[in-house]
């Protein structure tokens, strides 16, 4: 009903042409044993319906799991405009300021803290390169950004 601008009815009784929704196409389709009902072309088209068919109840239970996952951090996001830095943010932060105190630090203790402030880089090197991204250009990038302070 809300896909189509009409109004959730649970009878017949009383029913007029401003509680119908509208669509430009309503088709019944087969998909593999089941029948459904397709609203497309609507005006209010806010929602929309995803099937899920696979080899196995283990599989569709896996992926409507990833899905409601990835629908909920959606919802969230649009609710709530609060940001928490992931995807190896913090690491970089960390590695900046004890590349910046490793510059104060005479001799090879320097040297001890720079490559300690190198392994934090780990994380977002490892994301980058998971993401299917050139890790090198990726934290170029992400060094840059974290020493002009975005």
């Amino acid at each position: 009903a809300k896909a189509t601008g009409g109004a959730i009815q649970t009878s017949l009784q009383k029913i007029s042409p401003d509680l119908l929704g509208t669509c430009k196409l309503f088709e019944e389709k087969q998909v593999g044993g089941q029948r459904y009902n397709f609203f497309t072309g609507t005006e209010a088209g806010t929602s929309a319906t995803i099937l899920l068919r696979g080899g196995g109840d283990h599989f569709i239970d896996e992926a409507e799991r990833s899905l409601h996952d990835s629908i909920m951090i959606v919802r969230r996001t649009m609710k709530h405009s609060d940001i928490v830095p992931g995807g190896g943010a913090m690491e970089m932060e960390v590695s900046k300021m004890l590349h910046e105190y490793a510059l104060t630090i005479p001799g090879k203790g320097q040297l001890i803290l720079k490559g300690f402030a190198k392994a934090f880089e780990a994380i977002p090197r490892q994301l980058s390169q998971n993401a299917g991204f050139d890790a090198t250009d990726i934290l170029s990038s992400l060094r840059k950004k974290h020493a002009a302070g975005d």
